[in-house]
């Protein structure tokens, strides 16, 4: 397990991280999310120790994190660091050997990854001549090559088309699988949504929000229902104890106590058939709207 302890940074007069703190745990996906300049490039090379936190901590397992533990992850950095000039494989291999894999190993490695990605016909061109989205897949596979214990990645999505993201969702779900921490970060959140097991939202430098997927539903989504009538809605904006989120036609969506919310319903069927009544369950966009006002 990742855990991330009240770490603080600023620049200069800038306080950028306040009292951070989230756990990853093992074999789960950990989407992380936040706008542009909310902190989340910040704390993620504060994990990985290319920034240091001007107070708390960083621990694996219990335990402070060394330079030893750090080798044994796979980071993937948001700006691309591949050597432009070198063919796809020899730069994984070259990466490999860097973290210690015997040459066998990690020719591979590399061979198996190159294929599982896509990337095995492009094996021999130089990274520069790649495509942008064949870049990000060949950074994706410079992170796993030496098959690591956590992994950390910054948008890994960022420039892939559908297929290519299917692909890297495939792959990363499969090290999850086998019990590697996986964060990662990303705009995409239909991807958040779909791929994450728990979520930390995180704005101006403090963590809104954290938990796993289906809690951080049932926290945000507990008051909120959908009605859907024959008619016309626009009566439920007068129902006494009801918030109207939303009305198109006879559909509206509406936040209220569960006492509030049945008599909305009881005046429904007063008024008509009813198409629908349900709790409504927020989507990640929904619930990233609310939580970083």
């Amino acid at each position: 397990m990742l855990e991330v302890e009240q770490v603080n940074r600023s620049f200069g007069a800038k306080r950028v991280l306040r009292d951070v703190s989230f756990t990853v745990d093992g074999g789960r996906m950990t989407g992380f999310v936040g706008a542009n300049g909310a902190g989340k490039t910040t704390t993620m090379r504060i994990i990985l120790g290319v920034l240091s936190a001007d107070s708390g901590r960083v621990a694996l397992n219990g335990s402070d994190l060394g330079d030893a533990d750090r080798r044994r992850f796979g980071y993937m950095p948001e700006e691309r660091g591949l050597y432009p000039k070198m063919k796809v494989a020899e730069q994984i291999i070259y990466l490999a050997r860097l973290h210690g894999l015997a040459p066998a190993a990690a020719q591979k490695n590399t061979m198996q990854l190159l294929e599982r990605l896509g990337l095995e016909e492009r094996a021999d061109t130089a990274v520069e001549a790649l495509s942008l989205g064949n870049q990000q897949r060949a950074q994706i596979a410079a992170a796993l090559v030496h098959d690591p214990e956590i992994l950390v990645l910054d948008e890994p999505f960022s420039g892939l088309d559908p297929i290519a993201v299917e692909t890297v969702q495939g792959v990363l779900k499969e090290r999850a699988a086998a019990g590697v921490p996986v964060l990662f970060s990303s705009h995409q959140l239909d991807i958040v949504e779909r791929l994450c097991d728990d979520l930390i939202v995180i704005a101006d430098g403090d963590i809104r929000a954290s938990g796993s997927r289906e809690r951080l539903r049932a926290e945000f989504g507990g008051s909120r229902y959908e009605l859907h009538v024959s008619g016309s809605a626009e009566w439920v904006r007068g129902a006494a104890a009801v918030e109207v989120v939303s009305i198109d036609g006879g559909r509206t969506v509406f936040s209220a106590a569960p006492d509030a919310a049945q008599a909305v319903l009881r005046a429904a069927l007063d008024r008509g058939p009813v198409v629908r009544f349900a709790p409504q369950e927020p989507s990640l966009a929904q619930i990233f709207r609310e939580v970083i006002q």
